[in-house]
């Protein structure tokens, strides 16, 4: 498992609005600046096409006890995105998963406690049937759910859900009908 000690000292990749690295800053400046940094998200699929979420850890700066995706993280400056979403999802739930990018954007979102999310997110899909090993610190709790019980959440409650999950979703679910996902 990962060290949380250096958290405030984690470095986010700038980006211009075509993504383009234009420097780097610490990871809580950025989040109380707003900047537009590059980030990614990470969907799992099971055979059966349920995705895996996951409950953000009660100890998270942001969005704590959330429902979202199953991973999601910056790449370090200097670190591709292939492998930083390895190293997370390996961190993060202690497994591994072939991975596909299938769409980049990017949103704005209030985090609250004065914190906001800019972010030119890549989105990628993987499929995985096997254990986890989630890191405590990062999942509160795992589980999986088909795509239209999750809309149907979503709708109900969006306020149990990370802001980046609920602007993302919709084409997720675009993307799902057009191509298979990978296993």
């Amino acid at each position: 498992m990962r060290d949380h000690t250096i958290d405030e000292l984690d470095q986010v990749v700038l980006v211009n609005e075509r993504d383009e690295a234009i420097g780097s800053m610490e990871k809580m400046a950025a989040h109380r600046q707003g900047a537009l940094h590059r980030a990614f998200s990470i969907f799992l699929f099971d055979r059966s096409g349920r995705t895996l979420l996951q409950q953000r850890a009660e100890g998270k700066y942001h969005s704590a006890g959330l429902w979202s995706n199953a991973c999601c993280s910056h790449p370090r400056p200097g670190e591709g995105l292939a492998s930083a979403t390895s190293r997370r999802l390996f961190e993060e739930l202690g497994i591994t998963s072939d991975l596909i990018e299938r769409f980049a954007f990017t949103y704005q979102a209030s985090l609250g406690n004065d914190l906001l999310e800019h972010e030119f997110d890549h989105v990628f899909f993987g499929g995985f049937e096997g254990d986890t090993h989630p890191d405590p610190e990062e999942v509160k709790a795992l589980r999986w759910i088909a795509p239209e019980q999750l809309d149907a959440e979503i709708l109900a409650g969006p306020e149990r859900f990370t802001p980046w999950l609920l602007i993302c979703w919709e084409q997720v679910r675009e993307h799902l009908l057009q191509k298979p996902i990978p296993q």
